[in-house]
């Protein structure tokens, strides 16, 4: 829609004796200029016509203290309410249009915007009555937008109005609505005539002010459309994939751990101010040492504020993929059922799109390690909604963070007498400076003596037991670790008298990452399921460890004080923090899942370990790993080398040559198959220079070790013969495949999987080395027996599947091979995801189909798509990136 003149009102503030323009968004809701109604919480509007009466309205929003104009103009946009009992909305109205202009890349058309606005210039007075002027003109582009989310529209086409005001000839008009191709983008706020001499007005972006704290939860639904010089003004928006509304208020934050709450009103004030402030998204970061209160602090404002926002989403922010996680979460909740088809990527990506496409948010990156990991996310939300962080780290943040620090005295000491019930004031000052002021300290204090019922008496005389006393409370000589350490001792007396399988749990939880972990990975520590919640609650009561539904989660001071030893503390002898590392070892070599490459069914459970794998080889010197850990670097390997992480692969089966070699020997099969990893992920990322002498090798060593006939021997023979492949020399190549299916078939049989990976394997040799006669009739039967034998999703079928396509094409047989290639890229995106490489071969595969079948307009979108993923997932000197590149290049020059 346009502008309707039938939501166009003036408006009246009886305390500044001022008046002004607004529009009607919602039924009883106009949007004006904030200089308006400052100063004045009851005020008048009317609408436009002879009859037009003057009703009484508020001010909606905002309702918190002003900000400084000066400082902001930006801020410059208020919310009013009618109240007025005989208020009548106009009928038939359609809704409100909401827009936005981007600053991007200008194309001809798109320069130069034309704008419209309708407001009561005070000039334009007629016996006694304002008279509306119309606001004619235009926006540019590359001019008008300015930052902090202003808009310059300059007025041209129209007459201005006939008498000039003290200052400006359009005073009245702020609070006009100004729209750009039937979309609202902003309120008229400013005449620049006062420092510009032309005729120029300033508005405050709507976009802006939707990103601040309660503006769309007080306005209602709020999309704002991009303005393209393609729209046409129209009474309904196209629905768009990201057209999911939600009620203001949706959150997913966490409990609050505990109703006590103190010693932080003035960080609170500070975090406060921080995140109202400005009309553009802002990024506010707390930071403090760990166990001072970030999270809590984070929590009790997002609880607080939670119905200032359309949406609050608390996000775990530990590592790369726990964010990753975070975002497809907000997927899930907003698409229900519809997101179950969807990987980690590809929902986490859906809701980025979201958030820039519905302003009024506030996002919450909890404990982010990283400045990077957080700003490769918040950069793509520059302009919707707001940002809380919290980190140990200070610097490298794109704002000055706030500080934490300990609590003072007398928090302190209602900190602990509401966990404990008061009393025993002394010695609650003496044990609260005893225990650095920390709240994580006080907390689990607090918590042992509520527990145990003893008195705070009582508990420093155990403390006093121990001579390791914490340093001074100032942050530059305070030393949390030593402070947690005696808590943990003492804890750790009462539980290993409740149930010592607790005990060990936290032991063992400790070498993994401190947040997200699985508890399937404690089960074999219990009986069965109630057992185990039943040991977890207990080191829950006692503040050792936290519970969501997304797992264990453990301090990491405590993990840090678990992991080193003490002469003076039994609990941590090294003996026992030996033992815990080789249990937390042994359980995750049980949970992980085997065949990485072809268990896609097993992916998610590898994602969600990947963070604890990376801790627990963390735990390790490479001159120290165990047969274990071998094993876990070769899963690893796989896992990441099947996503198209070769750099990590490679790293993994580079540590577990070295780790086998040591362990086993030269010749033992297990350095075999890790000196064959190596080879292939050399093989993967096209440096066959260091790949053809380690599979020559490798083989070499299989025949002597394990003979001829092993299936490791045949293993060997068929990735040399790869390798040879992929260096160019398909006439090596060829027997060897010929040599290696044939001795499959004999000692696996017909329908095993390898055997099935042999025929496709020489089908493809015959292929390349043109020999098309002798491929297609071996494809064929290859992919009914895959299909038979696997099924339709494993992807040996959709290898399968998408070579017999390429042997088609390769014949000369188009009208088959379009449709195979066109149902392997469909299947791959389902099954292996957007990103996969296999999915990414396919994309271009079919590209390059319809290149070469002259719809090169077909083709170019999906070499543009799949040259993004190969960037963003191989890199630049991958093959297939280079390969990719260089079929879009060709495109576009047969493009017209």
């Amino acid at each position: 829609m346009a502008v309707d003149v039938r939501r166009v009102v003036e408006i009246w503030n009886p305390v500044g004796k001022c008046s002004g323009t607004g529009y009607l968004v919602a039924d009883d809701i106009v949007l004006t200029a904030l200089h308006n109604v400052l100063g004045c919480g009851v005020l008048e509007v009317r609408g436009l016509g002879d009859d037009s009466k003057w009703l009484a309205a508020e001010v909606l929003w905002p309702l918190t203290e002003p900000p400084d104009l000066e400082r902001e103009p930006q801020a410059d946009g208020a919310l009013v309410r009618i109240t007025d009992a005989g208020w009548l909305p106009p009928v038939g109205t359609e809704p409100v249009r909401w827009g936005r202009i981007d600053g991007g890349l200008v194309v001809a058309d798109e320069g130069r915007l034309a704008c419209f606005a309708v407001g009561f210039p005070r000039s334009e007075v007629r016996d006694g009555i304002r008279d509306t002027k119309e606001i004619r003109g235009h926006i540019e582009r590359l001019t008008g937008l300015k930052s902090g989310g202003l808009i310059t529209a300059y007025v041209d086409g129209v007459a201005v109005p006939g008498r000039r005001d003290e200052k400006s000839r359009w005073a009245g008009a702020s609070g006009a609505a100004l729209f750009v191709r039937g979309r609202l983008i902003g309120v008229v706020t400013t005449d620049r005539r006062r420092d510009y001499d032309g005729d120029q007005l300033t508005a405050v972006s709507v976009v802006g002010l939707a990103a601040r704290p309660g503006f769309v939860a007080a306005v209602g639904e709020l999309v704002p459309e991009d303005v393209k010089a393609a729209d046409r003004e129209g009474p309904s928006r196209r629905a768009t994939v990201y057209d999911v509304g939600v009620p203001p208020g949706v959150n997913n934050l966490p409990e609050l751990p505990s109703p006590i709450f103190v010693g932080r009103s003035e960080v609170m004030v500070e975090l406060e101010r921080a995140l109202s402030g400005e009309s553009q998204t802002i990024t506010q970061t707390v930071h403090g040492l760990g166990g001072v209160g970030k999270t809590t602090l984070a929590l009790h404002y997002a609880h607080d504020h939670a119905g200032a926002y359309r949406l609050v989403w608390w996000i775990r922010s530990d590592t790369p993929e726990l964010i990753e996680a975070g975002f497809a979460a907000l997927t899930v909740r907003l698409r229900g059922e519809e997101a179950s088809g969807l990987t980690t990527k590809q929902a986490a990506e859906w809701a980025v799109g979201w958030l820039q496409t519905h302003p009024g948010w506030l996002l919450v990156f909890d404990n982010a390690e990283k400045p990077g990991d957080v700003h490769a996310w918040t950069g793509q939300l520059r302009a919707s909604g707001r940002h809380l962080i919290t980190s140990r780290y200070k610097r490298g943040w794109v704002c000055e963070p706030i500080s934490l620090p300990v609590l003072d005295q007398e928090a302190s000491l209602a900190l602990l007498s509401g966990l404990v019930g008061g009393g025993e004031g002394d010695e609650a000052r003496v044990l609260a400076e005893e225990l650095g002021h920390l709240p994580l300290a006080l907390e689990q204090a607090g918590a042992f003596i509520a527990q145990r019922e003893v008195s705070i008496a009582a508990y420093r005389a155990m403390l006093e037991q121990y001579p390791a006393r914490a340093a001074a409370a100032a942050p530059g000589g305070f030393d949390p670790a030593r402070t947690v350490a005696r808590i943990w001792r003492i804890t750790l007396d009462v539980l290993e008298e409740q149930d010592p399988r607790a005990v060990e749990i936290l032991r063992i939880a400790a070498w993994y990452a401190p947040t997200g972990i699985p508890r399937a990975l404690f089960e074999p520590l219990a009986e069965d399921p109630v057992d185990l919640a039943q040991l977890l609650g207990l080191l829950a009561d006692y503040s050792m460890i936290t519970l969501d539904r997304t797992g264990v989660g453990i301090h990491r001071l405590v993990q840090m004080v678990a992991r080193t030893p003490s002469e003076d503390d039994p609990h941590r002898d090294q003996a026992r923090i030996l033992a815990a590392r080789e249990r937390a070892t042994e359980l995750m070599v049980d949970e992980l899942p085997h065949d990485p490459s072809g268990n896609v069914a097993g992916w998610p459970t590898w994602r969600a370990l990947l963070p604890h794998v990376e801790a627990i080889l963390d735990a390790f010197e490479p001159g120290e790993d165990t047969a274990e850990i071998d094993v876990i670097l070769t899963l690893t390997g796989q896992f990441l080398q099947e996503q198209g992480q070769l750099s990590q692969a490679t790293d993994c089966f580079d540590r577990s040559l070295a780790a086998a070699t040591r362990l086993f020997g030269e010749d033992d099969p297990s350095t075999l198959t890790s000196r064959s990893n190596l080879a292939g992920a050399y093989r993967g990322s096209g440096d066959v220079v260091r790949a053809v002498p380690l599979y020559e090798r490798t083989l070499e060593d299989c025949v002597r070790v394990v003979g001829e006939d092993h299936p490791d021997t045949l293993v060997s023979r068929n990735n040399l013969a790869g390798a040879y492949r992929a260096s160019g020399d398909v006439a090596r190549a060829i027997p060897l495949y010929e040599r290696t299916l044939e001795d499959r078939v004999r000692v696996l049989g017909e329908d095993h999987p390898y055997t099935l990976a042999s025929r496709n394997n020489l089908a493809d040799a015959y292929q390349e080395s043109g020999d098309v006669a002798r491929a297609v009739p071996l494809f064929e039967p290859t992919l009914e027996d895959c299909v038979r034998v696997l099924g339709e999703d494993h992807p040996y079928t959709l290898v399968s599947r998408n070579n017999l396509a390429g042997a088609y094409w390769a014949s000369g047989d188009v009208v088959r091979a379009v449709p195979l290639y066109e149902r392997t890229l469909e299947d791959r995106v389902r099954v292996l995801g957007e990103d996969h490489p296999d999915t990414l071969a396919s994309r271009n595969n079919l590209a390059y189909a319809y290149q070469e079948s002259e719809d090169v307009a077909r083709a170019i979108p999906l070499y543009e798509q799949a040259l993004a993923g190969c960037l963003r997932v191989l890199g630049e000197d991958h093959p297939t990136t280079k390969n990719v590149r260089a079929n879009l290049s060709t495109a576009r020059a047969q493009h017209p």
